[in-house]
């Protein structure tokens, strides 16, 4: 039953009480399982709640919170329907997904093996400028080396790289680029 106004004069209070059998019933009806009826009446007496403001004056409070039910019911059939699409789109897109071809990890790994090869001044500035994207002047710096000295260090790097590189197959060559390579 509804109160005209609570004793600070705001929103109306409701006296659902009275109500809840017919709820829970209604909401085992649509959900058929009690423990879904149950979260169901209670998501609909939360936006009972908070819509409260919407309640007609004299209208009838039983047929105000079904319909809340009810629509509760709809939006959580929506709302699963939606996720389901959503996993089985997710599904496609797993699907349509392909690794790496072999070769080309194979290719990595040869050039990461070349790389750990070099002399530990050669992959450090090679490291600092291609990898950490510093300039010449920073990676100098950072080495405390001369700017000549890190760039020759560079060049030398590079020229070891590329040897290794024109020992390989031509189609092994496209897959990735070595830093001031071709």
């Amino acid at each position: 039953m509804l109160r005209k106004q609570d004793m600070r004069g705001s929103m109306p209070r409701f006296d659902i009480i009275g109500q809840l059998g017919s709820l829970r019933r209604y909401a085992r009806s649509l959900a058929r399982d009690s423990a879904e009826a149950e979260d169901l009446v209670h998501d609909a007496l939360v936006r009972a709640y908070e819509r409260r403001s919407t309640f007609r004056s004299g209208g009838n409070l039983r047929a105000w919170l079904l319909s809340i039910v009810h629509n509760a019911f709809i939006d959580g059939l929506r709302s699963r329907k939606s996720e389901a699409v959503r996993v089985e789109q997710a599904g496609y897109l797993v699907d349509a997904s392909v690794q790496a071809p072999q070769e080309h990890s194979v290719r990595l790994a040869q050039v990461r093996e070349a790389f750990f090869k070099l002399p530990d001044e050669q992959r450090s500035a090679l490291h600092l400028v291609a990898i950490e994207g510093l300039t010449y002047s920073q990676a100098a710096e950072a080495s405390g080396v001369p700017l000549g000295t890190l760039m020759s260090r560079i060049g030398r790097a590079r020229a070891a790289l590329r040897e290794m590189e024109d020992k390989l197959p031509a189609r092994a060559k496209n897959h990735l680029k070595i830093v001031g390579g071709p």
